[in-house]
């Protein structure tokens, strides 16, 4: 594209980065999202955001479909560049989105996946015999008791826990805080890392819950790391990450209590229709005790073969 048309993109990316104050993470999306549509237009002669319609976007959608993008990858594209056409008509460089009405083929959704109860047991049940472990072992218990994201996680100060009250703020996507109830099995785990931390060289203005032994904030590489190390020494035969813990706490609390709001609101999720996928993995789990004890759903092996 022309130079004027990438320009124009960059334009965009830092009013993300510094007026709705993105993550990293999320602006790199956005770019990658972007940069797929810059090189499309590149392959067709397309130079700049004026000559692109609404017939090449749908163009642009249908061959990365037909590339084996999925519905919600393809979704994502169509989203950065409505965002980034909206920008130019706002700045007087457009007039019509091209993107507006065009949409992405449906892809079934994929259920999470979740730990059942004995291995998100067996996961916390990391010895804490050196002062690595008991920080690992409160990094196990916060993601299970309290659901949180990985970045909520790493980002979480001092100031953040309120062990009086068995409390945490926690800092969600869009800056928007949240408090969520520590169970007692968390609790006891923080604070014994807490009397480990203070053993360990930290500088004063390093306000971090979770350090590793250099006194450095503990990067979301390195907790991704600890996970699966212990994952694969306890003996769970599953790929362990943060997600996966925040599915299974999502996935059990429901199955316990029923109650979707609250899963919800401890979720961090502004839209209940992303928390009733667990409701899916509820009723799997129902329909799996009912084939398996109700005598009238049983069958025989003849019946499975016929």
């Amino acid at each position: 594209m022309h130079a004027s048309a990438l320009r124009y993109r960059d334009d965009f990316l830092d009013k993300l980065r510094y007026q709705r104050n993105l993550s990293p993470h999320t602006l790199s999306g956005y770019r990658r999202d972007l940069t797929a549509v810059c090189e499309y237009c590149d392959q067709h002669d397309i130079a700049n955001w004026q000559q692109l319609d609404e017939a090449a976007v749908r163009a642009f959608v249908a061959a990365r479909h037909r590339n084996g993008l999925s519905g919600r990858s393809l979704q994502r594209n169509l989203s950065a560049l409505r965002g980034l056409l909206d920008f130019l008509i706002v700045e007087n460089k457009l007039k019509i989105n091209a993107a507006r009405n065009v949409r992405a083929p449906k892809s079934a959704r994929k259920l999470p996946r979740a730990l059942d109860v004995d291995q998100t047991m067996r996961l916390m049940s990391v010895p804490p015999d050196n002062d690595i472990a008991r920080r690992d072992r409160a990094i196990l218990e916060l993601f299970y008791s309290c659901g949180m994201r990985l970045s909520e996680l790493v980002g979480l100060d001092l100031a953040d826990l309120e062990l009086s009250e068995s409390m945490l703020e926690v800092t969600g996507k869009g800056d928007k805080t949240r408090r969520i109830p520590i169970g007692r099995h968390a609790l006891k785990a923080v604070q014994d890392w807490l009397s480990v931390r203070t053993t360990w060289t930290v500088t004063e203005d390093n306000t971090a819950l979770f350090i590793s032994r250099r006194g450095t904030r503990l990067a979301s590489r390195s907790v991704q790391q600890r996970l699966d190390y212990w994952a694969r020494r306890l003996g769970i035969d599953l790929k362990v990450h943060p997600h996966l813990l925040r599915h299974s706490f999502a996935s059990h609390l429901l199955e316990s209590s029923g109650d979707l709001r609250a899963v919800q609101e401890l979720l961090g999720h502004a839209d209940i229709s992303t928390t009733q996928v667990y409701t899916h993995l509820d009723m799997q789990h129902l329909a799996r005790v009912y084939d398996a004890a109700h005598p009238r759903a049983r069958r025989k092996k003849s019946d499975i073969t016929k």
